[in-house]
């Protein structure tokens, strides 16, 4: 098992001097095959990427020659990849993804566990859903507010977004009636608009934070207990009785969660190897997702995710028929031998708008390191690092919002290789007569984006069209423009929501396994939590009285920092 740079593959690929042509190869039927897969009912299109069939070739033996099959294996089994933190790697065990949904780790057999508690969610989320859980006055909790951050919060809002405006072939809207907010940054205004206009007494708050430490949540998670007592200060001194009805919590820590004030029967627990941006299938996602949608809906989800990982893993030595590898592969070769560093992330529904904000953390947190592991097993290598930073920028908006904002930049500034999702029925179809059907209108755009960027417009088309000769470099579209497309048969279901989900995990971490990094922890977030406590310790002896230059004595604070904070507590 060899890291990336030490594989021959790695240097023929460095040797590429030639830029390809996509308008050529595009016509090529052999690699035009080769590069759009389907599976699942969805077909990933990477036929506009800029590698040649011969570097296709070359990439999928790299990919043999770096151990990312036996890497796959040893994730889904149960082994401790994520290696800095001794956990193993579990987000495919949580909905029954696993071989013979079995997830071993250290000789216990996690996947009953996982049964257990996602039957307790089922229960207490149809309890409330049917009026039989009540808040402290009788009324129906008709509100959820989910408190979390990162992990906590961004997946189970997309999840949330994706779904809010889906409707089952019934006709019945498993939500009707019900809302779910979201509270996530420590800023009061936050707070304040996920409260506005709820009734304290039909609201209830899921409190997500594994440790029930989270600086954020917790203050987070106080302002919001202070605003329920508030309501019921006028009619009630039991405060113990309205947060037990009021509070539940995902955590692992129950007595800081009783503490607080929730009854043990309303705290849902997790795993120390379920890793917080893959944590939208434990209690973290299923709490507000199953309170919001049901049981159902929820099954379904997790039913399109276990499809993607029985298809990941049954082809994990395969990369030829691997979407997943096919993915990271493209992103893998773009950064590492074309220096494209920026990724946009496309999807042609409007659903899916939160989609990129989850990828940025998923794939920014995931791959934006460079310490590489050891060439055989998972120890840290004594001071090596990739021979370039690895992962890459995220950013995305829905079409055909993006084409009125950022798209100039991708057609004629920099080079961004884009990813494009679409679906081959809208979740909301409108049809106005004399008018295009509106799915037909948005998926026009969608089929013809990675055209202009492939193929671009030259200065002899333009001449042919009688452009005037001065507008020519202005009109004129470079091409070459690399995008990969995902299409998905069918509208945005709550399966459909789980393939794209699972999708996008599994190829973050075969793109880290390629690079020879650990995809599963986070340690370029710690720095700056450091050193705000820091400051905030500075804050707190100034608000308390002490001078600031006593107070900032200590703090080894930068000059710039210390006459940032001047200016701060001046106004």
């Amino acid at each position: 098992m060899a890291r990336f740079f030490e594989t021959e593959e790695h240097l023929a690929l460095l040797d590429v001097k030639n830029e390809s042509s996509l308008k050529l190869m595009m016509e090529d039927e052999a690699r035009v095959s080769a590069l759009q897969l389907y599976a699942e009912g969805l077909t990933v299109d990477a036929s506009r990427s800029l590698m040649t069939a011969e570097e296709w070739t070359k990439l999928c033996a790299l990919y043999e020659h770096t151990g990312v099959s036996a890497k796959l294996e040893a994730m889904f089994k149960g082994d401790k990849v994520n290696f800095t933190e001794k956990r193993a790697v579990g987000h495919a065990a949580l909905r029954q993804g696993t071989p013979d949904n079995k997830f071993v780790v250290d000789g216990h057999d996690y996947a009953p566990d996982v049964a257990e508690v996602k039957g307790r969610i089922y229960k207490f989320a149809e309890s409330v859903r049917e009026g039989k859980y009540v808040g402290f006055t009788g009324k129906k909790l008709d509100t959820v507010v989910c408190i979390g951050i990162g992990g906590s919060y961004l997946g189970i809002e997309f999840v949330h977004e994706a779904l809010r405006t889906y409707v089952p072939t019934s006709g019945q809207d498993p939500a009707t009636g019900r809302k779910l907010r979201f509270l996530a940054n420590v800023d009061p205004i936050d707070s304040r608009r996920a409260l506005e206009g709820l009734c304290a007494e039909t609201t209830l708050v899921v409190v997500a934070s594994k440790t029930f430490t989270t600086a954020e949540t917790m203050l987070n998670a106080k302002t919001v207990r202070e605003w329920v007592l508030d309501h019921y200060k006028y009619t009630s001194k039991d405060e113990a009785g309205v947060i037990g009805k009021h509070f539940c919590a995902v955590s692992t820590n129950i007595p800081a969660c009783k503490a607080f004030g929730i009854k043990e029967e309303n705290i849902f627990g997790f795993w120390d190897w379920v890793g917080g941006r893959f944590s939208v299938c434990s209690s973290v996602g299923l709490v507000p997702l199953s309170l919001q949608y049901g049981e159902q809906v929820v099954e379904e989800f997790l039913g399109g995710c276990r499809a993607i990982d029985q298809h990941v893993y049954s082809n994990r030595d395969k990369p030829q028929t691997n979407l997943a590898a096919l993915m990271a592969l493209v992103s893998f070769y773009n950064a590492s031998y074309k220096n494209l560093d920026c990724v946009a992330i496309l999807p042609y529904c409007q659903s899916l708008l939160r989609f990129p904000a989850h990828i940025q953390q998923l794939l920014m947190e995931s791959n934006g390191k460079k310490a590489v592991v050891a060439a055989e097993g998972y120890e840290a290598y004594p001071g090596a690092t990739t021979e370039r930073y690895s992962g890459e920028i995220y950013f995305g908006e829905p079409g055909t919002n993006g084409q009125h904002s950022f798209y100039q930049l991708v057609h004629q500034g920099r080079v961004v290789p884009c990813e494009f999702i679409g679906f081959t029925q809208s979740q909301n179809p409108v049809h106005i007569k004399d008018c295009p059907i509106s799915h037909d209108e948005l998926m026009s755009n969608f089929f013809a984006q990675p055209d202009a960027l492939a193929l671009g417009k030259t200065r002899e088309q333009l001449q042919q069209e009688n452009c005037p000769e001065e507008l020519i470099p202005h009109k004129t579209f470079s091409g070459n423009r690399p995008s990969v497309c995902l299409l998905f048969d069918g509208a945005l279901t709550p399966a459909a929501v789980g393939k794209l989900l699972a999708l996008y995990e599994h190829r973050v971490a075969v793109e880290g396994f390629l690079w020879g990094i650990n995809s599963f922890d986070q340690w370029g977030v710690e720095l700056g939590k450091v050193l705000a406590k820091n400051v905030g310790a500075v804050l707190k002896q100034i608000r308390e009285g002490v001078p600031q230059e006593k107070a900032q004595s200590n703090a080894n604070l930068p000059l710039p920092t210390r006459k940032l904070l001047e200016r701060y507590v001046a106004n």
